[in-house]
């Protein structure tokens, strides 16, 4: 299992996020499609318990 960690928006509204401590600078959806969830959605990136939200979650991002 990969962990994530999404950290809190930044002074330009970005967000660092870590995979497996490589860090990914797209769309947490999108990388996660990328990476081989298929069928993966908002909703499951919100209620997933395997990522973690540091500072805000997501509805911290806009």
């Amino acid at each position: 299992m990969v962990t994530v960690i999404v950290y809190p928006p930044d002074h330009q509204g970005g967000r660092r996020v870590y995979a497996d401590g490589t860090i990914l600078l797209r769309d947490v959806v999108a990388f996660l499609q990328d990476a081989g969830m298929e069928g993966i959605d908002d909703l499951n990136v919100i209620q997933a318990d395997d990522i973690e939200w540091r500072g805000g979650g997501p509805e911290a991002w806009e």
